[in-house]
């Protein structure tokens, strides 16, 4: 079947790059930086949008749904190494946001041909999944047309799920199938057509949004500290620490102590600190606070 990718701006020959493959190393690099540098004027322009979906997926997380990545190729692997950070950064349960590449794990660093392009795969991978309509699915595109995404959206949306999308070029095809459509538009790349240069940069830097921005609304920072942060590595053990010596005041090995005794997590070992509790009373407040450290620590003072 004949896809007509001509009026893709992703598509389209970049004027200033025509004369790449007779440039210098150090000119080759300034036109890749200089190129580079209007990604974020894009992602600025979609910041409304942006705003849109981070709130649904917030709403989703707070009543205990998932938010479910899906792409293919550069897309998809976007989406896998941003659910992959966020169970060290935000101690989430690996469930609470999950990613689908089309093709499978193993596409993840072998390309597999034709996955992309199977409409139907994207709703086969949901349900394996067990995605419901108390999920929100996040399907990413570059060029905006890719089936297996616009699949996955489809078939969200049939069960009543949210659904946002996200692709690099104007009036999107999967914006069609999107409560919540972002369209960064890069413009064309330097070497035509290959979206794993401006387009995967804005994709990032999107991807960087919602969900740091939901966590941050979940009550996962402290300040701009990570106190949820699973410290599962000796650099995260000393962050831990550095983080509790920054917000209370203590020093190295008192800090130390009450992170052991709180089996690493930050957040018990600060209010403790600061509001003098046993970690039994930590825990409580923080519960009752919704997992907002600043509230769990008023509660524990409230209480004495």
């Amino acid at each position: 079947m004949k896809v007509n990718i001509t009026t893709l701006t992703t598509e389209q020959r970049n004027d200033k790059s025509v004369n790449i493959d007779q440039l210098s190393t150090a000119q080759i690099i300034e036109l890749m930086n200089d190129e580079d540098g209007t990604v974020s004027q894009a992602v600025r322009s979609a910041l409304p949008q942006i705003e849109q979906a981070v709130e649904a997926i917030y709403e989703t997380l707070k009543k205990n749904g998932r938010l479910f990545y899906i792409g293919a190729g550069t897309s998809g692997r976007l989406g896998v190494l941003d659910a992959a950070e966020c169970p060290p950064t935000f101690c989430t349960p690996p469930e609470m946001v999950q990613a689908i590449m089309a093709g499978g794990e193993s596409a993840m660093f072998t390309a597999v041909e034709g996955a992309e392009d199977d409409l139907d795969g994207g709703a086969r991978d949901l349900e394996q999944r067990s995605f419901t309509k108390h999920d929100i699915l996040v399907g990413i595109a570059a060029s905006g047309r890719t089936p297996y995404v616009i699949g996955a959206l489809q078939y969200a949306q049939s069960l009543g799920a949210t659904t946002i999308s996200l692709a690099c070029n104007q009036h999107a095809e999967i914006s069609k199938y999107a409560n919540h459509s972002i369209e960064v538009v890069v413009g064309p790349e330097i070497l035509s057509g290959s979206t794993r240069l401006k387009s995967a940069t804005a994709q990032k830097m999107v991807l960087n949004m919602l969900s740091t921005t939901a966590m941050i609304k979940l009550g996962k920072v402290y300040g701009n500290l990570m106190v949820d942060l699973h410290a599962s590595n000796l650099k995260l053990i000393e962050r831990a620490r550095r983080i509790v010596m920054d917000v209370t005041g203590v020093s190295y090995e008192e800090a130390e102590a009450v992170l052991n005794i709180t089996n690493q997590k930050v957040k018990p070992a600060i209010v403790m600190i600061l509001a003098g509790v046993s970690l039994e009373k930590a825990i409580v407040v923080i519960d009752q606070a919704n997992g907002f450290t600043r509230k769990a620590i008023e509660l524990a003072n409230e209480g004495k």
